[in-house]
């Protein structure tokens, strides 16, 4: 890993953004299609620059991006971590934005780090980072729906029998879920319907480069579990499990 490496938050260096979009093709295109990610992404520099980072080496060189999000949680409805993890945080934070409602926790949305460079230990850096920015923003907790990633690897192994794996040590089996322990997050629970994407089944096709012929599970790479497809419907649905973990932030760290 370079010993190069600068991460700044937005706030502070509003012209990095022109760095974190030369960053493309970071995901599997039907992950982008997400249609709550729009409220977020579409104007995130105006809205939460704070909670962009961008890791870069110099002079303008980008090697990764992260994005948490702030919302309000602990009163009404909003007394446990939502089944519809990513989503939900999402929109609880435009409804707040919105309604003026002061934050008192920040959900981690993403770190994505450009392929080339996958490998070298720069999640941990990037997750150790937001862990930092979050206390720098005041706040004493951090929670993450974590995308665990081998588990595309198994995508009809139920997330409560995969999220609970461990190794000999203890720690998570996942290498995601693993990260976010070693940094001293514990899993919560699982958010079922973290992510929710559709499509026609010609835009599976475009998104996939698969045929999407016929009714039933579709195994997808890069898919946590199968898109369930109706050829009589014209339709098909990617449903996918996240892990909740929670990070308590010691402010006086």
């Amino acid at each position: 890993m370079s010993t190069n490496l600068v991460v700044e938050p937005l706030d502070r260096r509003p012209e990095l953004s022109a760095v974190a979009d030369k960053l493309e093709h970071l995901w599997p295109t039907f992950m982008e299609k997400d249609p709550m990610g729009s409220l977020y992404y579409t104007d995130v520099e105006r809205n939460h620059p704070q909670h962009v980072l961008v890791a870069y080496e110099p002079p303008d060189v980008p090697v990764a991006v992260a994005y948490t999000v702030p919302f309000e949680f602990g009163s009404g409805r909003r007394t446990e971590l939502p089944d519809d993890g990513w989503d939900a945080v999402i929109r609880w934070a435009t409804q707040d934005r919105d309604r003026g409602t002061e934050p008192n926790l920040v959900s981690a949305l993403e770190i994505a780090i450009r392929p080339d460079r996958r490998g070298e230990g720069l999640a941990t850096v990037m997750l150790a980072a937001m862990r930092d920015n979050v206390r720098r923003l005041g706040f004493t907790e951090l929670v993450a729906p974590v995308r665990p990633s081998a588990k595309h690897q198994e995508p009809h192994v139920p997330i409560g029998e995969y999220a609970h794996r461990t190794r000999p040590d203890g720690l998570p089996a996942d290498p995601w879920l693993r990260v976010h322990a070693r940094a001293g997050a514990e899993i919560v629970k699982v958010a079922p319907r973290s992510m929710v994407i559709t499509g026609t089944l010609a835009d599976w096709r475009s998104w996939t480069g698969l045929p999407f012929d016929t009714s039933g599970e579709v195994v997808v790479p890069g898919a946590l579990v199968p898109v369930l497809a109706s050829v009589e419907h014209d339709h098909a649905v990617y449903v996918e499990p996240n892990v909740w973990m929670r990070h308590p932030i010691d402010p006086s760290a």
